[in-house]
């Protein structure tokens, strides 16, 4: 049998685990419409993407109602759109998101070998259920780390480093997987490796701008998935 090369692996969600980018646009554009804002596009949504929900609407509003990001934050209408868009979200999570090639099999691979497993992602907790729940993921996972779990989400290494503790497993044992820029330098603030996917959500940028340890395909070109040589 191969050396296993890593104990711990830790996943971004969204546009690393699952393709959920449509459903947000179409949260989003319910939302706007409520508040009778024009709608924004899929193009827009996916660079907006990967710092939480309450980023994701700041840039939504300030576009659409012309605001600055500032005023945008400070807003009484900010206020107001973030219950609304939840209760939009909950009603699309699932609707037109699909797990990306190879993640189902690969996960379940890896758990047979013994590597444990974690989402860090900066999607609020309640979201992070549903999607989880939706696509039948929660019981492969170890560990789950939301943007609302601590004080402060991605960039910030303090949940690689939660899992770290949780699990005793040493930093050059340890794999970040994502897609972006922020998930890059979660990884490396962290000390451990990453490896990036070129087709989920890096506000625009080429991944390989992130200068990651290794951009790969899909699930398949990890270690321990089952397809990996």
């Amino acid at each position: 049998m191969m050396e296993r090369i890593f104990d711990l692996m830790l996943f971004d969600l969204d546009g690393t685990l699952v393709e959920t980018a449509p459903e947000i646009m179409d949260a989003v554009n319910d939302t706007l419409d409520r508040f009778k804002l024009s709608q924004v596009t899929q193009q827009q949504v996916n660079d907006w993407i990967g710092h939480g929900t309450q980023a994701l609407l700041v840039q939504a509003l300030a576009d659409r109602s012309g605001m600055t990001v500032e005023a945008t934050r400070r807003s009484e209408l900010l206020r107001q759109m973030v219950p609304v868009y939840d209760g939009f979200y909950r009603q699309r999570c699932g609707t037109r998101s699909h797990l990306y090639p190879h993640v189902r099999e690969t996960l379940l691979s890896l758990r047979a070998q013994g590597v444990k497993l974690a989402v860090v992602t900066n999607k609020e907790s309640r979201y992070t259920r549903v999607v989880l729940d939706v696509h039948q993921l929660r019981d492969l996972f170890d560990e789950v780390v939301s943007g609302d779990s601590f004080a402060s989400k991605k960039p910030d290494p303090v949940g690689v480093a939660h899992c770290l503790e949780k699990f005793g497993v040493a930093r050059e044992r340890t794999l970040f997987v994502g897609d972006s820029s922020i998930d890059a330098a979660t990884a490396r603030h962290a000390g451990v490796a990453v490896w990036l996917l070129p087709y989920g959500y890096n506000m625009g940028q080429p991944i390989e701008a992130c200068a990651p340890d290794r951009v790969i395909a899909d699930f398949s070109s990890l270690p321990g998935s089952g397809f990996a040589a």
